[in-house]
């Protein structure tokens, strides 16, 4: 499969659902990939069985706050940056990209980055979804080292960290933020090409592409009751009479009714503008917009123990709620998707239903910024 300008925005929109509502703005990232794509053609995606095991595997994404993403849309050159540097530390040629974490802008930054270096983009990631911390990756949980890892900004100032834990790695690209003007370009937990099969999350690109035509079916559709502390969603349409709330932090971390999880973090739950079906970052939910919300089984390797402990809802402050139970079976290989695919929002309550429901309730009265996701200062 290679990702071209006519795949590209089905693949944005999977990336969004993927940032879980967080992963920074992916219109602009969505804007940068399609520059690359069009000054350098389309990037192959290829499989961790066809990567040559002796070369290197670049992870790469951003860190930093969404704020300063949306203003300053950075350069082209942060991947020959950190492609160069890298090659000099290991001592062997960089082969292939890998998104750090598929969700959000850094799986669009990916794509434009592989084009723009002229190499080909692993269909695989290190997180499945969006995380806010930089060690919260499959990377970490297979043993594979953080370090020796390379930050740069869009004039080509780089910073080498090395010998440190992935925590540690966290703490000292936060500290860095500040001196490179709240974002940076990363690559860590670099790898050969042998190494990628086990240790990240399969499937990624491919994933996305298939989340961004075609939704599973939502939780709860209707529209935004109240933002402080919690989301409450109140059901319309079929969904009348229900109450729902969201917990978010960066990202949407629980679905809960009556009590009662439908969805925990590690997996995925994002919302969607039921009017547009486009995707709405936790920052952006306000009073009153109608909503549908939608839960994706993450990577079954963060149901693990040691998956849970690193990503779990325990991991983001969450008592009491149970993690989720795992996954049942893969989902099956995507069929070949047509470039230009149209994005089809789940099948939920149309547009005209939530209109003729918000009539019939005109007689009633009519959330902080966030980070982006690898966010340094979450």
């Amino acid at each position: 499969m290679d990702i071209d300008t006519g795949l590209l925005p089905a693949f944005a929109r999977g990336c969004a659902v993927l940032g879980s509502g967080g992963g920074g703005p992916v219109t602009i990232a969505r804007a940068a990939a399609l520059q690359a794509l069009e000054d350098h053609g389309p990037v192959r995606v290829v499989q961790p069985a066809e990567l040559d095991p002796e070369l290197l595997v670049m992870p790469v994404g951003t860190a930093g706050s969404s704020a300063v993403m949306s203003e300053r849309v950075g350069g082209t050159d942060e991947p020959v940056y950190l492609r160069d540097k890298i090659e000099e530390l290991y001592g062997a040629p960089v082969g292939a990209v890998l998104a750090s974490e598929i969700g959000g802008a850094n799986g669009c930054l990916a794509v434009a980055w592989a084009a723009r270096v002229g190499l080909p983009l692993v269909d695989a990631d290190g997180m499945s979804r969006a995380f806010p911390r930089m060690d919260q990756t499959v990377m970490q949980l297979r043993g594979i080292a953080p370090t020796p890892a390379v930050l740069c900004d869009e004039r080509g100032r780089t910073v080498v960290v090395d010998r440190v834990t992935g925590g540690w790695l966290e703490r000292l690209v936060r500290a860095s933020l500040e001196a490179f003007g709240g974002q940076v370009a990363t690559s860590e937990y670099i790898m050969r090409g042998d190494q990628v099969a086990g240790a990240t999350a399969l499937g990624s690109v491919t994933r996305a592409v298939r989340l961004g035509t075609r939704l599973p079916d939502p939780l709860v559709t209707g529209k935004v009751a109240e933002t402080a502390g919690s989301i409450l969603v109140e059901g319309l349409g079929y969904d009348q009479g229900r109450l729902v709330r969201v917990q978010a932090g960066s990202e949407f971390l629980a679905v809960v009714e009556d009590g009662v999880p439908l969805a925990v973090v590690p997996d995925v739950i994002a919302m969607l503008d039921t009017r547009t079906g486009e995707v709405v970052q936790a920052e952006q939910v306000r009073y009153g917009l109608r909503v549908s919300v939608v839960r994706v089984p993450c990577d079954p390797v963060w149901h693990t123990p040691e998956g849970l402990r690193l990503a779990g809802p325990a991991a983001f402050g969450l008592t009491g709620l149970p993690a989720p139970p795992p996954p049942q079976a893969p989902a099956a290989a995507m069929p070949e998707t047509p470039a230009g695919t149209a994005f089809s929002p789940s099948p939920t309550e149309s547009a005209e239903s939530a209109e003729s429901t918000e009539s019939a309730e005109s007689a009633e009265s009519t959330r902080a910024s966030g980070p982006a996701g690898r966010e340094a200062g979450a």
